[in-house]
């Protein structure tokens, strides 16, 4: 392989997609993978042991510019286009899918619906605050009874004069527990979907968090709960109706893990590879064996596979023209591959790959929610079977 690639692609830019990549868009992933390394892997294991969000990393987040780095500059965003938002993801889940979780929450699921859907009131007073990471944010769509079917969601309100009283509840919330604002989708009277920006601190507002997580241990995880929440009807995003709101949300999310998979799976390979190469069993490295070298060929094909999967959806993203079930096909292959090869990685390191001397065991646990969350690794299916057949299987 050529040297000449860079420290962020070496041995695994197999079919150098570099090539096709701009120089913005490798140094937006430098310094992100610099940063990562630098901040957070010498101690995501600690954290992630403990069961503690790692609050600090907020700032340093903000500071390279991670928070809404597809939204307009005036906005304090980063006006970068979804390439550069993609390797972002992918240098950031390198390292943990919940930091990843943490920064793709903030940006796709709360900066990206304020500046679309709201009003420009909205987008003056959250949004900056949300860039600088003064302001951190959640998504509520998720209900304790209603995961794949959002239309059949419970929380809603009501008119009150110049403001709307909320009641429900929202389950699974990533960054719940630290976030000042979350971008909650509930009923109307008439029954139609809209977004309402509640803060905290509003009376009746609550995010308990969720604890003893096997999975995504150093992300923060709770609760929304509303009772008799007074919410000013200025809160209100008002440039959507219907379904089609946060589902347009989910689309950058999904787009946002697709890359950010490619991340795990590249750490596990890495780890993998170079655990085989020093790893010595029958008097030389394992990495000479061929059932070794069988799953580390199989690692790499697939790694770039979902490369050229992700390069191919990010110009479609760039060019407008990226279909939800083109995103859909992305995560799920893309999710589902990172989740084999990190169990394939775990049975080349044997014993150690189940210990945190290694992250391999820890990104496993984390793709067990990444399969699931922003639509299973089954509705993904079902996505895709809609749009091939033209006949709907979700009912």
């Amino acid at each position: 392989m050529s040297t000449t690639l860079s420290t962020t692609t070496t041995n695994t830019d197999f079919y150098q997609i570099d090539d096709l990549l701009t120089e913005e868009h490798k140094m937006v992933r430098e310094a992100v993978h610099q940063m990562m390394n630098r901040d957070v892997r010498p101690i995501i294991e600690e954290y992630a042991q403990r069961g503690e969000f790692p609050a600090h990393l907020i700032k340093n987040f903000a500071e390279i510019g991670v928070f809404g780095p597809t939204l307009p500059v005036e906005y304090g965003g980063g006006g970068l286009d979804y390439i550069s938002y993609g390797l972002m993801t992918q240098e950031i889940e390198r390292c943990d899918s919940g930091m990843r979780s943490t920064v793709s929450v903030q940006s796709s699921l709360v900066m990206w619906p304020i500046y679309t859907y709201g009003s420009e009131e909205q987008r003056q007073k959250y949004l900056p605050l949300l860039a600088s990471g003064e302001m951190i944010g959640c998504f509520g769509l998720t209900e304790p009874n209603h995961g794949s079917n959002p239309s059949g969601m419970l929380t809603h309100f009501e008119d009150a004069g110049d403001h709307v009283i909320l009641n429900g509840s929202k389950m699974w919330i990533t960054n719940s527990p630290v976030a000042h604002v979350a971008v909650v989708w509930a009923k109307n009277e008439q029954g139609r979907i809209q977004g309402l920006i509640v803060e905290r601190g509003m009376e009746g507002f609550t995010t308990p968090e969720i604890h003893n997580k096997w999975s995504l241990r150093a992300s923060a995880t709770g609760e929304l709960v509303f009772d008799n929440v007074k919410v000013p009807k200025a809160n209100i995003l008002p440039n959507v109706e219907g379904l089609r709101g946060p589902l347009g949300c989910l689309d950058n999310a999904r787009y946002g893990i697709a890359w950010g998979a490619i991340g795990a799976a590249i750490d596990c390979y890495e780890t993998a590879r170079q655990y085989a190469l020093e790893r010595v069993q029958f008097g030389k490295p394992i990495a000479g064996f061929q059932l070794q070298q069988k799953k580390l060929s199989e690692m790499l094909t697939e790694i770039t596979k979902a490369q050229l999967l992700a390069w191919r959806l990010g110009t479609l993203k760039n060019e407008g023209r990226a279909t939800t079930a083109q995103i859909s096909m992305a995560k799920r292959n893309n999710v589902d591959m990172a989740l084999t090869i990190a169990r394939e990685a775990r049975q080349m390191l044997g014993g150690m790959g189940i210990t945190g001397d290694y992250p391999i065991m820890r990104h496993i646990m984390n793709l067990e929610s990444v399969i699931t969350y922003e639509g299973t690794h089954d509705i993904h299916l079902l996505i895709l079977g809609y749009e091939i057949t033209g006949i709907q299987a979700f009912k």
